[in-house]
C-alpha cells in the first residue's frame, strides 16, 4: 500500500534528520523533492500546490528552524498536513437513532460495489450490528445471484425482488423488511454503468429522494488515480455523497487517488478494501494512514487487527505452555493458524514502527511457506509432534513425502522449530533466575 510514495517520502526526511540544524533553503530543497514525488505519485496538482504551501508557511517559521530537533518538527508538521488531506479527523458513518440505517452503495460499474456491500455487512456485524444487504441492480446480469451467494458465503440476509422491478421500489420495500425483522442497517447495492449518464443519475436521485439515506457512499477503485477523482467529482455534484470507499488499497503503490479525493470533493474516504477476501475492508484512518505512509507504523489498527483476530485463550494457554518449557509441534501449528488470521505478512510488516521496506529488498515474503510449513506438521504422527527429538532421517524421509515438500525443507523447520524452543527456554531461565515481568511474547 503506497509503498513508492511512502519509500520516496521516507529517503527525503531521512536525508533532513542527518542534518543537525536547518535553513529555510534547507526546507525548501526538500519540500521541492517532495512536490515532484507527489506529483508523480498522480495527486491533484492543486493539491499538491496547497500543501506544499500549507507545509512551508508553517516549516520556515523561527520557532521550527531554532528548535533542538527542526528535522523532527518538520517531519510531525508534513505528518499533521498529511492527516488533513487524507481527511483530517472522525471518519465514521453515521448512524441512525431510529433504526434502520440506510446505507446507500454507488459507482459505475467494475468499481467492485457488489463484493464491497458484502464486505461493509460483514465488517457491520462483527460491530454488533445486524445488517441487510439490498439486491437494488436490476440492470447488470446476475448481479443479484451475485449478491445472493456472497450473502449466504457470509450468512447475512439478502433481500431481493427479481429483475423486472424498478429499483426505488425495491429499496423502499427491503426497509420496510428490515424494520418489521429488526435488522438495523439496510445496505444497497445499486446498478452501475460503463459511464456516468443521466438515466444512472435520475436514478440514484430518485432513491435518495424516496428514502433519505444516512450515508450515500461511493465506491471507486483508488488504482485508478485521478480517474476515481474525477468520477468522484461528478456524482459528489449530483448527489452530495457523505464519502468514498477505496477499493484495491492494499495495491495501490502510489497513493494519488487516496491523497487528492478529500481536498477535491470535501468528502472524506470511510472504507478502504484491503484485499479479496470478505473481511478485507476496513474502517479509514487518516491520521493512522498518513503514519504508515511516513514509516511511522500503526500501532493502533495492529492492536485492533490482533484483537479481533487471536484467540485470547489459546494465547493464554501458549504462556502456560512456554514458561513450563511444554511447547511443541502442535502448538506451533496452531500459531501458523493464527498468524494467517492476521492477514498478509507485507501489510502487517508497514504496522511495525520504524519497519524500513528498503531493508526487505532481496527478502522474498512467500505466504505459501506457511502453507507448508503446515502441511509438514500435519504429515507427522501425535508423537512426532509432541517430541521433536525422535525425528530421526527415515522419519523426515516420511514427512517430506507425504507433504509434498523436500527432505531440506523438513529439516529447515525441524532447526527453526529447535532455535525457538531453545530461545524460549533462555528466556524462561532467566525469569527464574528472578528477572521479573511476563515472557516477552506476551508483555
Amino acid at each position: 500500500m503506497f509503498e513508492s510514495l511512502s519509500e520516496k517520502l521516507q529517503n527525503i526526511f531521512r536525508s533532513l534528520r542527518g542534518q543537525g540544524t536547518l535553513s529555510e533553503q534547507d526546507v525548501n530543497d526538500a519540500l521541492r523533492e517532495v512536490r515532484l514525488v507527489l506529483l508523480e505519485a498522480d495527486v491533484n496538482f492543486r493539491v499538491v500546490k496547497d500543501f506544499i504551501a500549507r507545509v512551508k508557511e508553517r516549516a520556515v517559521g523561527a520557532d521550527v528552524l531554532q528548535s533542538l530537533s527542526p528535522a523532527h518538527q518538520v517531519i510531525k508538521i508534513v505528518n499533521e498536513e498529511l492527516t488533513e488531506l487524507l481527511g483530517g479527523g472522525d471518519t465514521a458513518p453515521a448512524f441512525s437513532q431510529k433504526p434502520p440505517t440506510v446505507i446507500m452503495l454507488c459507482g459505475l460499474q467494475g468499481s467492485g460495489k457488489t463484493t464491497t456491500a458484502a464486505k461493509l455487512a460483514n465488517l457491520m456485524r462483527k460491530q454488533g450490528r445486524s445488517p441487510l444487504l439490498v439486491a437494488a441492480d436490476v440492470y447488470r446480469p446476475a448481479a443479484i445471484k451475485q449478491l445472493q451467494v456472497l450473502g449466504d458465503q457470509l450468512g447475512i440476509p439478502v433481500f431481493a425482488l427479481g429483475d423486472k422491478q424498478d429499483p426505488v421500489s425495491i429499496a423502499g420495500a427491503a426497509v420496510g423488511s428490515a424494520q418489521s425483522n429488526g435488522q438495523d442497517v439496510v445496505i444497497l447495492d445499486t446498478a452501475g454503468r460503463l459511464h456516468i449518464d443521466e438515466q444512472m443519475m435520475d436514478e440514484l436521485a430518485r432513491m435518495k429522494a424516496a428514502l433519505s439515506p444516512q450515508e450515500i457512499l461511493l465506491v471507486v477503485d483508488a488504482m485508478t488515480g485521478q480517474d476515481a477523482v474525477n468520477v468522484a467529482e461528478q456524482f459528489n455534484a449530483v448527489l452530495e455523497v457523505d464519502g468514498f470507499i477505496l477499493t484495491k488499497l492494499d495495491s495501490d503503490a502510489r497513493g494519488g487517488a487516496a491523497l487528492s479525493i478529500k481536498a477535491v470533493t470535501g468528502r472524506p474516504i470511510k472504507f478502504a478494501g484491503v484485499g479479496e477476501k470478505l473481511d478485507a475492508l476496513e474502517t479509514f484512518h487518516p491520521d493512522r494512514m498518513a503514519s504508515r505512509i511516513l514509516g511511522m507504523g500503526d500501532v493502533l489498527s495492529l492492536i485492533e487487527k490482533a484483537e479481533t483476530t487471536l484467540d485470547q485463550q489459546k494465547a493464554e494457554e501458549l504462556e502456560r505452555k512456554l514458561r513450563e518449557n511444554r511447547f511443541d509441534f502442535e502448538d506451533y501449528l496452531d500459531q501458523l493458524q493464527e498468524m494467517r488470521k492476521m492477514g498478509p505478512l507485507d501489510q502487517i510488516l508497514t504496522m511495525i514502527p520504524g519497519f524500513n521496506a528498503k531493508r526487505m529488498e532481496g527478502v522474498e515474503i512467500d505466504e505459501r511457506q506457511i502453507g507448508r510449513a503446515e502441511a509438514i506438521i500435519r504429515s507427522m504422527t501425535r508423537e512426532e509432534r509432541h517430541n521433536a527429538d525422535i525425528l530421526n532421517g527415515s522419519r523426515r524421509r516420511r514427512i517430506a513425502q507425504g507433504s509434498g515438500t523436500s527432505v531440506q525443507e523438513v529439516n529447515r523447520l525441524v532447526n527453526q522449530f529447535s532455535q525457538m524452543r531453545k530461545m524460549i527456554r533462555e528466556l524462561a531461565d532467566m525469569e527464574k533466575g528472578g528477572r521479573p515481568g511476563r515472557i516477552p511474547f506476551f508483555s
